[in-house]
């Protein structure tokens, strides 16, 4: 018999108040549907509500690169505990009580390279997380449940 495997939960939340301004390890944050996460960059963008990424990519790209790479440096909002993360435009993914919809796959940022180390764009390609809208709005929380749907 097979068990499932447990479900992905929110391991980390991270925000920043401006586009090259470092991010900041939060413990919840509000999601305004059609507006963003309260407080962060992209707060009040028309499709980049937030960024998504798994730990387990971050953990393979890591390998690769040969370092660890802190969640908070990629410039994500939400980390899962593992993936995999939807990436087709129109799926879905709950976080708690709130809903997202793809809008894109992220591609990794060429400033990881300072941030990260050289090698880091490359290793983090295909494993760099999704793009979502913000269908619904509420309170995002470390420890959510992640579910597609």
């Amino acid at each position: 018999m097979t068990v499932p495997a447990p479900a992905a939960r929110v391991a980390a939340i991270h925000i920043a108040p401006g586009v090259r301004l470092p991010t900041r390890s939060v413990e919840s944050v509000v999601a305004e549907a059609g507006a963003g996460l309260v407080g962060d960059r992209y707060h009040g963008s028309k499709h980049r509500h937030v960024t998504v990424q798994a730990l387990d990519d971050l953990e393979a790209a890591a390998a690769e690169l040969g370092r660890p790479i802190d969640p908070g440096l990629t410039r994500r909002n939400i980390t899962l505990t593992h993936g995999p993360i939807p990436t087709r435009p129109g799926e879905r993914l709950h976080l708690g009580e709130v809903e997202l919809g793809v809008v894109r796959i992220a591609a990794p940022c060429r400033l990881l390279d300072d941030e990260l180390g050289s090698g880091a764009v490359k290793a983090l390609h295909a494993r760099a997380g999704t793009v979502f809208r913000l269908l619904t709005s509420g309170t995002i929380r470390v420890g959510d449940e992640a579910t597609r749907n």
